[in-house]
């Protein structure tokens, strides 16, 4: 899915997420949901790797990535790597995301000048 999401013109955010992560469930509920990180996520090709199961394939997926457990979310530009120095991991309030949005967003313009 991945793969096929980074032929798009957007910048792929791609968000580990598991149904007993505390952590998951609140950024759901009241970061996700905040008006200002809404319009800013709706530029980005979403995606969510569900590794709630915890299973062997949901630890490869992790391992894969470099990733210890949900939540994290991690951006990727049209054909290219992954924007390593703006990966969050853990729980971030809706100013503090809408902040990162921005700034992953305002990175990728800036490279394509």
């Amino acid at each position: 899915k991945l793969k096929a999401a980074r032929k798009s013109k957007k910048t792929v955010m791609l968000d580990f997420y598991a149904d007993w992560c505390v952590s998951c469930i609140e950024m759901e509920q009241s970061t996700f949901h905040d008006p200002r990180v809404a319009t800013l996520m709706s530029r980005f090709t979403l995606l969510q790797a569900d590794v709630t199961k915890n299973d062997e394939t949901d630890q490869a997926l992790l391992k894969r990535f470099g990733i210890f457990g949900p939540p994290a979310i991690l951006f990727f530009p049209p054909q290219e790597n992954e924007m390593r120095q703006y990966r969050a991991v853990g729980f971030m309030n809706a100013n503090d995301f809408s902040s990162l949005l921005t700034t992953v967003l305002n990175a990728k313009i800036l490279t394509n000048l």
